[in-house]
């Protein structure tokens, strides 16, 4: 990896869930942060549904309580601004269109779709691109996205 770097994070269920709530992978993130410079970090729109899904089930769930809930939503909240969030525009849904129908029989489901879509807009601009979703994972590889 590069020592200055634009980070893709896809990290919209777990990995960016463990940036404000310690698990045990949250040692991952981590240390993308202690072994690079990290300049930007790039999230789609739909992170921040994601994540406020992530934070309910697991308060349904009961992995974390209501109090913890609440405050993973507000420390998210107060450092939105630190995140660069890419819309969802006619251009990212005509290409998720796209990888859909590439890869639609190995797996690739809607709003994954979407997140392969914001990365892939990113080539350009991110080096590393980062998601806790494996099958995802393998489709970031094959569009020769830096994971």
């Amino acid at each position: 990896m590069k020592k200055e770097e634009a980070v893709y994070e896809n990290i919209f269920r777990y990995i960016l869930f463990e940036v404000y709530y310690r698990e045990a992978d949250t040692y991952i993130i981590e240390n993308i942060f202690l072994n690079n410079i990290v300049d930007e970090v790039f999230l789609s729109e739909l992170t921040k549904i994601e994540f406020d899904s992530t934070v309910w089930k697991k308060l349904r769930t009961q992995e974390i309580n209501e109090v913890q809930a609440q405050a993973i939503t507000k420390h998210f909240e107060k450092d939105i601004n630190k995140y660069i969030f890419v819309p969802i525009d006619n251009i990212i849904v005509e290409q998720a269109r796209i990888l859909m129908s590439k890869y639609g029989k190995q797996g690739l489901r809607t709003l994954d779709s979407i997140q392969l879509s914001v990365a892939v807009s990113l080539t350009n601009n991110a080096d590393l691109f980062v998601t806790a979703d494996k099958l995802l994972e393998s489709f970031f590889k094959l569009e020769s996205l830096s994971v």
